[in-house]
C-alpha cells in the first residue's frame, strides 16, 4: 500500500482492496470436479445456507416478466426470441456476469425458450441463477446452479440443477448466451 500514500489513506486503502478483488477474479477457478459435476448423483458444494431453493410457489410467472424486472433488461416477448432481439440494443457473450441473462432454447420441447437472471459466477463453469417457472408451476427459484457442460467450455449446453430432486437435472439444454444489462448507444459523428 506504500505507493497508493500519496492518494490518502482512505482511497489506498480502497484501491488496495480492488486490486485484491481483481487478482482473486484473474486467478484459476475451482474445478468443477470440486463441487459441481455433471456425473449422475453428484452433489453440490456447500453453499452455506443459501441452497438452491423456490421462494414462491405462488407467484405465477413466466420467466420473461421475471428476469426484465430481475435485469433490467427491456426485452419482450418469448423468451426463444430474445437473443435475436438483444441484437445491437445489448451486449451479447458467451461469459456469464452479475446481472445478466441467460438465454437458453429448446425448454421442454424445441420452439421453447427460457431467461434466467445470474446471481453467483462459482466457477468458469459453474454459475447460479434466480428465475421463475422452469418447474412449470409458476414459481420463482433462487440460487440455481447451471452447468456448462459444453465441449469447448464456452456455455452452448448447460445442465440445470433439478430442485425437487436434488441433483443435476438428466437432459442438456442448448444455449445461446448472455445478455448484459447495458444498452448499447450509436457513436455521434
Amino acid at each position: 500500500m506504500a505507493g497508493f500514500a500519496s492518494i490518502g489513506p482512505a482511497r489506498g486503502l480502497c484501491l488496495g482492496l480492488m486490486a485484491a478483488a481483481l487478482a482473486a477474479c484473474a486467478s484459476t477457478p475451482a474445478s468443477i470436479s470440486a463441487g459441481g459435476s455433471d456425473r449422475p448423483g453428484a452433489s453440490l458444494p456447500d453453499y452455506q445456507g443459501r441452497e438452491p431453493r423456490v421462494v414462491d410457489y405462488s407467484a405465477r410467472l413466466q420467466c420473461v416478466p421475471f428476469a426484465r424486472q430481475a435485469s433490467g433488461v427491456q426485452l419482450f416477448g418469448d423468451a426463444n426470441t430474445w437473443w435475436r432481439q438483444a441484437a445491437g440494443r445489448y451486449p451479447r457473450s458467451n461469459s456469464p456476469a452479475f446481472g445478466s441473462v441467460f438465454v437458453i432454447q429448446g425448454y421442454n420441447n424445441p420452439g421453447r425458450g427460457h431467461v434466467a437472471v445470474v446471481t453467483h459466477i462459482d466457477s468458469s463453469r459453474l454459475i447460479r441463477v434466480d428465475h421463475a417457472n422452469w418447474l412449470n408451476e409458476g414459481e420463482i427459484s433462487v440460487g440455481v446452479p447451471i452447468l456448462d457442460v459444453s465441449p469447448n467450455n464456452d456455455w452452448t449446453e448447460v445442465r440445470v440443477w433439478h430442485i425437487p430432486g436434488g441433483h443435476w437435472g438428466g437432459r442438456v439444454y442448448r444455449a445461446d448466451g448472455f445478455i448484459h444489462p447495458f444498452v448499447l448507444h450509436a457513436a455521434l459523428s
